[in-house]
């Protein structure tokens, strides 16, 4: 499975329909850094499940699209100093992970290792990068709220963005003061429709790497050429 979304696609589209005709550099890198997470390793076709994950950074991150750290801190009830490790397992991320055993399952399923274990340097969870991948694994098989998870509301047979709030928090008919009468639920059910019309317009199949170029070099005797592509050397010759 291979996708890619065109960015001048999408950013026109979200731009107009969720953020009044303009985003700020923070916005929009850390949207960049959601969809590139998921270019690399889709989960599933289903563009619904990112358009939530999206739906979900957008209301847990108040609109800023960066890491925060939970308001309550170590006041929370669970954000006590872990006397062993002295790390404080309060939420961190895109999506809120709590607790030292979630901690420990993240850098488990991810691969965590040396200073990004998140049970031993838990502000790395803070990262944007292992953000995204804390929040699409755990909304994907649901280590928030289990047995909540994408698939359960959106499927063949369900397609409930107002209840998949219960993957994260099981807040959604509350009314904040400041939604103008909406529901929690409902207000990222209607980011959802939004940011899912923005990756239907802008994802296309992204072909292998083979089929993407071929390169044929002549190279002069005692000359060396390193071919770089993002980042990555493919090719260096020595004399």
């Amino acid at each position: 499975m291979s996708i890619h979304f065109d960015r001048e696609k999408y950013f026109d589209s979200v731009r107009h329909s969720l953020f009044g005709g303009s985003m700020t550099e923070q916005q929009v890198i850390g949207q960049e850094t959601i969809l590139l997470a998921w270019e690399i390793n889709p989960l599933t076709e289903d563009l619904r499940h990112p358009a939530y994950a999206l739906s979900t950074t957008m209301h847990e991150t108040g609109n800023t699209f960066m890491p925060v750290v939970e308001y309550q801190g170590e006041k929370a009830s669970y954000g006590q100093v872990d006397p062993q490790t002295g790390q404080a397992y309060y939420g961190r991320g895109y999506v809120q992970l709590t607790h030292r055993e979630n901690y420990v399952k993240a850098t488990a399923e991810l691969e965590l290792v040396d200073g990004n274990d998140l049970e031993w340097h838990a502000d790395r969870a803070l990262d944007p990068q292992i953000a995204a991948d804390v929040m699409f694994y755990g909304m994907d098989e649901g280590w928030f709220r289990p047995p909540n998870k994408l698939s359960v509301y959106f499927s063949d047979v369900a397609d409930d963005a107002y209840g998949a709030r219960e993957i994260i928090n099981g807040d959604k008919h509350i009314v904040p003061s400041w939604s103008g009468g909406v529901s929690i639920g409902k207000l990222i059910a209607g980011y959802h429709a939004h940011f899912l019309e923005a990756l239907t317009v802008s994802s296309q199949g992204r072909p292998a790497l083979a089929d993407v170029f071929k390169i044929e070099l002549t190279v002069p005797e005692g000359v060396n050429i390193t071919v770089i592509v993002n980042g990555v050397p493919l090719l260096q010759t020595e004399d």
